[in-house]
């Protein structure tokens, strides 16, 4: 790492307990040989754009996990590398300082402007901090794009269950023409595939009259009483199984009828652990409605569909269906 002038920063901090935040963040230009003047320039410059100022002659067993991540980081930025690698660095710290130093992180990087690659698990933190996000599955890569592409254009089931919170939902569909419209029927819901849908998905074409899977975003789903009533072809009528108040926003969980994505048919395609979910989930949905919804437990309730923003995917190969190459 060193030889490469690339700086890392781990995810268990590792600073050396015996050592000040001062030293900690002084000791590999110690090791270089650089003077004492310079150390403490360089440190107090990063302690000063970090917060750090007022610890840096603490231990970092008395600091908080937020003071020794930062620390860490400071101890890399000093360094002043031509790359930073960042090791799921926010992965100890509670759901309060993980939000506040994501912002920290990404202030950071605007500032210094130095090719970052961070490692995560966290879907959120890769979308808010990625200018581009490569997707891995056990080993391979999956797909590289920017964030936004990622949601509106996930290349396989993978992608697509990975990038959104709640997850996507899926669904084993028969596409047909019905009155001159392309429709997706899954138990006794029938939704009118959105014309912008077919011109960016010419592939469907190869599909009317089979099977497929159908992906729903949480968010594209909207209480029709709210919307001011659910149109033909857009409609999904259900009973609410659970309701949960997100303070902002409300999660409506809900039966559908139809083959559920799950087991042995899209195993290879999603991956074991997915589809074992996927299989113990069944038909149940999640939308992700406004707050004033009325939908309440065991409720009947219209929801919406922006059927615009469908997405279709095919069943053996699990790849999202989009263009004829």
């Amino acid at each position: 790492m060193a030889d490469r002038d690339i700086a890392m920063i781990f995810q268990n901090y590792a600073l050396y307990p015996h050592m000040s935040a001062f030293d900690n963040m002084a000791f590999g230009l110690k090791l270089r040989g650089m003077n004492r003047a310079q150390r403490g320039e360089r440190v107090t410059g990063a302690a000063t754009t970090l917060g750090l100022a007022e610890v840096l002659p603490k231990k970092p067993r008395t600091l908080s996990g937020g003071q020794r991540q930062r620390v860490a980081m400071g101890r890399a930025i000093v360094r002043e590398p031509r790359a930073f690698l960042m090791d799921e660095p926010l992965s100890n710290l509670d759901a309060k300082l993980r939000v506040e130093m994501r912002a920290e992180i990404a202030r950071l990087q605007r500032e210094l402007n130095v090719t970052t690659i961070y490692v995560t698990h966290d879907q959120v933190e890769a979308m808010t901090l990625g200018d581009r996000v490569a997707i891995m599955r056990d080993g391979l890569l999956q797909q590289v794009a920017k964030p936004q592409e990622l949601y509106d254009r996930p290349c396989n089931l993978f992608v697509a269950e990975f990038i959104g919170s709640p997850a996507m939902n899926l669904i084993s569909v028969e596409l047909a023409r019905s009155n001159g419209d392309v429709v997706a029927t899954f138990g006794d819901n029938a939704l009118a595939v959105d014309q912008r849908v077919l011109e960016r998905r010419p592939a469907l074409k190869r599909f009317e009259g089979k099977g497929l899977i159908l992906g729903i975003r949480p968010e594209d789903l909207e209480d029709a009483q709210l919307a001011g009533g659910a149109p033909e072809g857009r409609r999904l009528s259900a009973v609410v199984d659970i309701r949960e108040d997100m303070g902002s926003e409300v999660f409506v969980h809900f039966g559908v009828g139809g083959t559920a994505v799950g087991g042995e048919d899209v195993k290879a395609a999603v991956g074991e652990e997915a589809a074992e979910v996927a299989a113990v989930k069944g038909n149940v949905w999640v939308a992700r409605v406004d707050r004033d919804t009325a939908a309440r437990e065991q409720s009947h309730i219209d929801l919406v569909v922006d059927t615009s923003r469908l997405h279709f995917f095919d069943p053996e190969t699990g790849e999202g269906v989009y263009s004829e190459d």
